[in-house]
């Protein structure tokens, strides 16, 4: 039988350099069920990070593996060039959840090519080629994608036919603005933002891409609220609010069924990807009818809106709906939450615990100050995987663990993953 380490000599020669396991010893994943996934050696690991939360409602979900083979039996594949029911029946389920009037869906094949088509709307909608996104964040590897992401870990380069500005977000850790409350926090971003606009465009910016919480940057969490006082000044200017809903949609906030329902604003475009197909591959953005017909000629994605991946699409959101899935999500995060919070407070390198739902960081510093530490991080991550935890790493500074356990978590996994993290935690010395 072919082991992790024999797939790991193959994945090194056949793959670029760039594309990097996690561990020291990289385990390959076999098969899994609900929230557990087992390796080729047979070991079962509690799986808390969902493939970067794109496993959303438990791996081999029934209802979503019946519906992808019994679509598959039909057919897979036909495009947007013909009629096809299951996208069309997704577009309208999705396009009612939005929030967004007289909304239109687009469906792509990733987050990154959902968040270029934002940028290509925008910029169409407002005939500027200037654009504002948030200092921090992560919007995709596409090159378009890349101009508006301010993370320099995941920046591949610096060309591009956009002027970007980046403006103070919701990272409040290394904010100049960290030893402000939450008034006076917003407050404070929303007066960079219009200093930045008055001294750096020149007018007529397209619009402001946002995560609300921020994903790769680590599940930043800006206080509620912060992105409606910032839209006040967008929308005295013209300028588009873009929610980045990737890793927030689909009730994982556990407050909200998308993320920027806890800042009293409503977006022009959001963009969604990830957990919407439980694993397969699906994204998409919603817009206003006026924006997304701003594109006159024929444009569509090839793997965007497939049958096969719209009927998970429907089978995952339908699961979500029926069993209160964003319900769980708060109460599960609220128990999680309850029980991590007083080991952080007693763990000197444990800076921070923050997110919401089933969204989770922890940011390790060194002790006495902000320093990131990236040694214990990692030390943190083997140990979690001894424990039978698979988390994500995230954070500028690769120093944040991040859990997004499956939203159908159950009580008694959960406790399982209080238990286990608490463990892996109390072995770093």
């Amino acid at each position: 039988m072919t082991t992790s380490a024999e797939l790991l000599a193959r994945y090194r020669r056949s793959l670029p350099s760039f594309v990097s396991p996690y561990y020291a010893e990289p385990i390959s994943i076999d098969r899994g069920e609900g929230s557990w996934v087992w390796d080729l050696e047979g070991n079962r690991y509690l799986d808390c990070f969902g493939g970067v939360l794109t496993t959303m409602i438990g791996h081999n979900n029934p209802a979503v593996t019946a519906a992808v083979q019994k679509q598959a039996a039909k057919v897979m594949h036909t495009s947007t060039l013909y009629l096809s029911e299951p996208m069309i029946e997704l577009a309208e389920k999705i396009a009612a959840q939005s929030g967004i009037p007289d909304a239109r869906v687009f469906f792509t094949a990733s987050g990154s090519e959902a968040n270029d088509t934002a940028v290509l709307l925008a910029t169409s909608y407002r005939k500027s080629n200037q654009f504002l996104a948030m200092r921090n964040s992560y919007h995709g590897k596409s090159f378009t994608t890349q101009a508006i992401t301010s993370h320099a870990s995941w920046s591949s380069t610096s060309l591009s036919g956009l002027q970007v500005t980046f403006v103070q977000g919701g990272y409040r850790l290394r904010s100049p603005f960290r030893d402000l409350d939450d008034e006076a926090f917003t407050a404070a971003c929303v007066d960079d933002l219009v200093q930045l606009l008055d001294m750096t465009s020149a007018g007529d910016v397209a619009g402001l891409i946002a995560e609300p919480i921020q994903g790769v940057g680590g599940f930043a969490t800006p206080p509620d609220g912060f992105f409606g006082a910032m839209q006040k000044e967008l929308s005295n200017r013209g300028i588009l609010f873009i929610s980045d809903e990737v890793q927030t949609g689909w009730g994982r906030t556990g407050e909200h069924f998308w993320g920027y329902q806890a800042h009293d604003v409503v977006p022009d475009m959001l963009t969604f990807a990830k957990g919407v197909g439980n694993g397969i591959t699906l994204a998409g953005i919603v817009a206003r009818a006026e924006i997304m017909n701003t594109i006159d000629v024929l444009h569509f994605s090839t793997f965007g809106g497939n049958p096969l991946s719209a009927a998970a699409g429907i089978a995952t959101l339908d699961q979500v709906l029926a069993d209160d899935l964003q319900g769980n999500a708060k109460a599960m995060g609220g128990r999680f939450h309850g029980a991590l919070q007083p080991i952080v407070d007693r763990t000197p390198w444990i800076t921070e615990l923050r997110g919401r739902g089933l969204m989770w960081a922890i940011e390790l510093c060194h002790e006495g100050g902000i320093e990131p530490d990236r040694e214990r991080t990692t030390q943190l991550m083997e140990a979690c995987k001894t424990h039978g935890l698979l988390v994500g790493k995230g954070g500028l500074y690769g120093n944040v663990i991040r859990l997004a356990p499956m939203l159908n978590i159950t009580a008694d996994e959960t406790d399982e993953l209080i238990a286990r993290f608490s463990n892996a935690i109390a072995d770093i010395k």
